[in-house]
């Protein structure tokens, strides 16, 4: 049996691609973003992609394309930026932020359409917002979801990258559990070792990554390979901006390890907003690099009339593949210990 599912806030489909990986048929994507859509639409050719503020869609939108057939899985990460600790420089208080509010359109489509099983994912700050506190007593309290949620590494699901996320699964059938067993790691080595010098490759994602002035490529150049720092450079070459205490600078124009990468974010292609430098060779990290170390596949297609900088918070903003698709196994096998026992 193939479950549906469909994917909120869907970006370039990270979830999808998991998703889809662990067995899913992605019936339904929701982007606001027409650049995100349109790199969405270049690999997920069999989805139905909706382009439009989720606030304008309804319940009959959706079952237009999906019929009344009900819904195995609502997916989505609906973006809540005010509560990345990126935005909030470690703060307490969330930065004021519309986005903040989607979470609440999550859970009206979860109410709307009563799917069997939902996951929706997010930046570990918003679990202390009053709004996740109140989604969670509505879905578990009024809606009789089963929920389990946690503040999980996707390090430990195969992605070569220290990311922290919180994710919440829901049932209507039964009890459910996050997937916490560690799966095999899987280095920046393995991820990104292999690929040609940008300047011999004829993959355009690879050709893009930013050029600086010779001041900075001399910085770059004597920062040591595998994990270095410009504070190894010593205090007389720090840049100005940088020696300002408390601002949270302390891994801009940083190397990669070979271990494992910091978090990909929307500034990965701009060592200035963090440890985004090659581990061994003088620049930056390219797109292709950037997404491989999110786990996108290799030959994930991308719209190359945007700028560096779409590209970059396309990819920052996704969810790793290889994490969204070890939480959908365990849906699926949720999913067909409950749905089978109903059919005997």
């Amino acid at each position: 049996m193939t479950f549906n599912a469909i994917d909120l806030f869907s970006g370039i489909g990270g979830l999808t691609e998991g998703l889809k990986k662990a067995g899913f048929g992605v019936k339904v994507a929701l982007e606001i973003d027409k650049t995100a859509s349109d790199a969405y639409k270049m690999n997920h050719h069999q989805t139905s992609m909706l382009v439009e503020d989720i606030r304008l869609i309804s319940k009959d939108d959706i079952e237009r394309i999906t019929g009344k057939n009900r819904v195995h899985l609502l997916a989505g990460c609906p973006p809540c930026q005010g509560f990345s600790s990126i935005r909030r420089l470690n703060r307490l208080k969330p930065v004021d932020d519309k986005r903040n509010d989607l979470i609440r359109e999550f859970v009206r489509f979860v109410k709307e359409l009563k799917p069997h099983t939902f996951m929706m994912e997010n930046v570990p700050g918003l679990i202390l917002s009053e709004s996740f506190k109140e989604s969670v007593d509505f879905m578990k309290n009024e809606l009789k979801y089963y929920l389990d949620y946690d503040i999980i590494n996707v390090k430990n699901y195969g992605v070569p990258q220290n990311r922290k996320r919180l994710v919440m699964l829901g049932s209507c059938l039964g009890p459910i559990n996050i997937d916490r067993e560690k799966k095999r790691s899987f280095t920046v080595k393995e991820a990104i070792g292999n690929l040609p010098l940008p300047e011999e490759s004829s993959d355009p994602l690879h050709k893009m990554y930013p050029k600086h002035t010779e001041r900075i490529q001399a910085m770059i150049r004597d920062i040591p390979h595998n994990g270095g720092s410009r504070i190894d450079l010593g205090p007389d070459r720090q840049l100005k901006c940088h020696t300002v205490e408390n601002r949270g600078f302390h891994d801009v124009y940083g190397r990669l390890r070979w271990d494992y990468s910091s978090t990909i974010t929307g500034g990965c292609l701009n060592p200035s907003k963090g440890r985004f430098l090659h581990p061994e060779q003088d620049r930056c990290i390219t797109a292709r690099e950037a997404a491989l170390l999110q786990s996108f596949p290799k030959n994930y297609k991308f719209p190359t009339n945007c700028s560096k900088d779409s590209i970059a918070l396309m990819i920052g903003n996704a969810l790793p593949p290889r994490f969204s698709y070890y939480m959908a196994k365990t849906i699926k096998r949720h999913l067909e210990e409950y749905l089978d026992r109903q059919i005997q």
